[in-house]
């Protein structure tokens, strides 16, 4: 009876928007003014301590298993949680962080291989032809994903202010489509890394296919225990949020160690301006492991590796549009990822592209492009922005 009580006041003051919630009892009751924007249907007891425990894995569990259903967006319900002040997202009585996570070199390959190693033809049906799984950049309002890709390579490249004939180091290279960029456009001589073996397959045959062979290299290794000359520039896109609050020092000063006097590097990552944090059911279920860093964390570390910082952007709105990109392209391939799955995963994986999609959205987290280099700030850098822009 108090479990009842205690979970329909934590449902009365948890949303900005209308919302109708149905009980395992059969009650309903309405939350907010106007038309309910989303229902949500209640079909098992949810047990207030396992809340306090930790609220979200206990609810992420609860709606994998449909001991709870949603009517409508879960991005616009998860949203409106992130932006109540009272809500179970927000009040420190439901807050819990989880236990400090190992990053061993083992322990950070079983990691990566447990989200990247899903397999090839499951991220080939909703990530865009380019498969490059992080932030895009969208230049123009009407830009598609593959578009949106395509410029966020770019972006970054260009920051860089590449000459041609150096060399690169892509460190969590994914399916290689920077760095390969890089060695055809840039005529760059890249290196990439990463610890998923589907992706040093896959990036492995594009070279070949590509021809590239004399400018590019993928390694199946760890980014700590490279064994390379310094580069004269090094790019890490999405990375730092897999190696561990502890190990960011040493991620940073791994990148100052293999930079060139004067070398530029762009970490591009996701970060909370409202500092360090982690979520358990998303450690639990999609990133083991994970954490995302503040951004005066990061700083710190930039600076005590001995690197400065030349150019910090935020990205935030256009990982919140890759995100809903991402859902839409997700949802309309379903009847063939049910070939693969079971629908505890798909609920799963929607409320993860969701869920992830909303914190955007609240700006919980923010996506960051900081653009550093070994010495003085931006030495080797053009004095304005301008050259970032140019075609």
């Amino acid at each position: 009876m108090l479990d009842n009580m205690i979970f329909k006041q934590l449902m009365k003051h948890s949303f900005t928007i209308p919302v109708e919630v149905t009980y395992p009892n059969g009650k309903t009751e309405k939350y907010g003014n106007g038309a309910p924007q989303v229902k949500i249907k209640v079909n098992e007891k949810i047990p207030v301590k396992d809340l306090l425990r930790n609220a979200s894995i206990t609810l992420g569990e609860a709606y994998m298993d449909k001991k709870i259903e949603v009517s409508g967006s879960l991005q616009v319900l998860i949203n409106s949680a992130y932006e109540s002040a009272n809500s179970f997202l927000n009040n420190n009585k439901f807050k819990r962080f989880l236990p400090k996570q190992s990053h061993t070199e083992e322990s950070s390959k079983n990691d990566v291989q447990s989200h990247y190693d899903l397999g090839n033809d499951f991220y080939k049906l909703w990530l865009d032809k380019t498969m490059t799984y992080s932030c895009a950049y969208f230049e123009k309002p009407d830009d598609s994903l593959e578009e949106a890709q395509m410029n966020k390579v770019h972006h970054i490249l260009k920051k860089l202010d590449p000459k041609p004939g150096s060399s690169l180091l892509d460190i969590g290279c994914g399916w290689g489509t920077l760095m390969l960029t890089a060695a055809r456009e840039y005529n760059m001589n890249v290196v990439g890394i990463t610890l998923s073996e589907e992706q040093y397959n896959a990036v492995k045959q594009r070279i070949k296919d590509e021809g590239l062979e004399d400018q590019a290299e993928v390694l199946l290794e760890d980014y700590r225990e490279l064994d390379h000359l310094p580069f004269d520039y090094i790019t890490s896109v999405g990375m730092f949020e897999h190696v561990g609050e502890e190990n960011l020092g040493e991620y940073f000063n791994t990148i100052s160690r293999y930079l060139k006097s004067n070398g530029v590097a762009l970490i591009h990552g996701i970060t909370r301006q409202q500092g360090g944090a982690y979520n358990g059911w998303i450690n639990k279920y999609i990133f083991p492991g994970g954490y995302v860093p503040g951004l005066n964390e990061n700083l710190t570390h930039i600076i005590e590796s001995g690197m400065q910082v030349a150019d910090i952007e935020m990205l935030r709105r256009h990982y919140q549009r890759t995100l809903e990109m991402w859902t839409d392209n997700f949802h309309k391939v379903l009847p063939e990822v049910r070939k693969m799955h079971d629908e505890r995963f798909i609920r799963m994986w929607d409320l993860y592209l969701q869920a992830c999609a909303a914190s955007f959205e609240s700006g919980n987290i923010d996506v960051i492009q900081y653009l550093i280099s070994k010495g003085p700030s931006a030495r080797t850098l053009p004095m304005t922005r301008n050259y970032m822009y140019k075609d």
